[in-house]
């Protein structure tokens, strides 16, 4: 009896479970992107006039999409807290993160777990984090309410100007 108690507690979780590979990414990379190079595991694609990369690891069921956004050492204070700011209310589920003296928008996530339309959704919110860094630092257009007031907006747009890469 609690063998069969557990196997229909178990049944729900294998239905729902997701089976996301490097085939499926570049499929689904090749249908949203304007174009794409690389290997599996390892794509660079461009979505207007944004450059976005996909990297996998396959043995430690691990993927990110990341895009550049600026030098890091053109940051300013203000910048940097805004971005901190965003990756708390604005930027769900990508991040703003600094590696090797970039600015990067960023996905990661386990690679399995993922359904097409939470691939397509993490391309969608990294491109969009990108473009709108120093404006609304936004990956959708849901936000999460924050207590900064709106003088105190004003005041970290006029400060945040910067050059993208």
């Amino acid at each position: 009896m609690k063998t069969l108690v557990f196997l229909l507690l178990l049944l729900p979780c294998l239905a729902f479970s997701q089976s996301m590979n490097n085939e499926t990414l570049e499929t689904i990379y090749e249908s949203v992107s304007d174009s794409l190079k690389g290997k599996s595991g390892a794509w660079q694609f461009y979505i207007k006039d944004r450059p976005l990369m996909s990297i996998t690891d396959t043995n430690h069921n691990r993927m990110r999409i990341i895009s550049p956004i600026a030098d890091s050492n053109n940051l300013n204070e203000d910048l940097i807290k805004a971005a901190l700011v965003a990756n708390f209310h604005s930027a769900l589920d990508v991040k703003y993160a600094v590696s090797d003296g970039v600015l990067w928008s960023v996905f990661i996530h386990p690679l399995k777990e993922l359904s097409e339309d939470q691939v397509k959704d993490a391309v969608s919110q990294v491109y969009y984090a990108n473009v709108n860094f120093g404006t609304t630092f936004a990956s959708t257009s849901l936000a999460f309410p924050g207590k900064i007031s709106e003088k105190e907006e004003e005041k970290i747009e006029q400060k945040t100007k910067f050059k993208k890469l």
